[in-house]
């Protein structure tokens, strides 16, 4: 793994320093959504395109979650920013877990939306398909946004979901994160962790439900907690953005930077 910048904006000149990781599907535009309503003045954030996205489409890489760790900590370190907190949401969720492997005294909280196992999400025959075509298929795309939302949301949303994600993405890349996210187990390597970690769930996900957080997230994690959104499918910061907010940042305030971690 080579040295390399991930490009990222840094929104708020809070104390408490953290790590917005966007998912499979797009960019840092992912948090687009909840940016106006973000609390710049407790929290510094930093939005993130990792390999393969954004500004970042045309960048070489292994295209892991380890990798990404690893350049989020060099990150961390051009920033100034000894300790901080993470935000993932779905792969970027997997991607905050890794960094209680790669760099664990430096976390503070992980929060994810919607996040990935660090066990992995097995896919098999047709789904197996569906997903690893995603990367060429915009139809393919637009059925997985669409499942996990519950199948309620307006085709237009859908639409416009799906041409960020292709524009904001390399379709190698996009695939190869596959791999990574779906494939890799590095749960073992986490489990028993004693950073405080928040899973947010959507109530209308049914491939990351609050189910399957219940039997990984909260099982693996001593200082875990479970927040379920009910209007909420899989993408909350386009879903129920104020909702989301509220969430994170009340957990994220619980560790403020006077009283050291909480």
């Amino acid at each position: 793994m080579t040295s390399f910048v991930l490009p990222h904006e840094v929104y708020g000149d809070g104390a408490h320093k953290v790590f917005a990781v966007h998912g499979w599907f797009a960019d840092r535009s992912a948090y687009a959504a909840v940016l106006p309503d973000l609390d710049r003045t407790s929290f510094s954030y930093a939005l993130v395109d990792l390999r393969g996205y954004g500004e970042a489409r045309d960048a070489t890489g292994a295209y892991t979650t380890a990798e990404a760790a690893v350049d989020l900590v060099e990150l961390a370190d051009r920033l100034g920013w000894e300790r901080f907190s993470v935000i993932g949401h779905s792969m970027g969720g997997a991607v905050a877990q890794r960094l209680l492997s790669v760099a664990p005294h430096r976390v503070r909280r992980i929060a994810g939306v919607s996040p990935v196992p660090a066990s992995g999400l097995p896919l098999a025959g047709e789904q197996a398909a569906l997903f690893a075509d995603a990367a060429h298929r915009a139809e393919n795309r637009r059925t997985i946004i669409d499942v996990t939302t519950g199948g309620r949301r307006p085709a237009a949303w859908l639409d416009r979901m799906v041409a960020r994600s292709l524009e904001r993405s390399d379709a190698k890349a996009f695939r190869a994160w596959l791999d990574s996210w779906a494939g890799e187990d590095f749960s073992a390597d986490v489990v028993g962790s004693e950073v405080p970690a928040l899973a947010v769930a959507g109530a209308l996900d049914p491939a990351l439900s609050p189910e399957v957080l219940r039997q990984t997230w909260m099982s693996w994690y001593p200082r875990a907690r479970l927040a379920v959104l009910p209007g909420a499918g899989h993408y909350a910061m386009d879903e129920t953005p104020l909702d989301l907010i509220r969430e994170v940042e009340d957990f994220l305030r619980a560790d403020t930077p006077d009283r050291g971690p909480a």
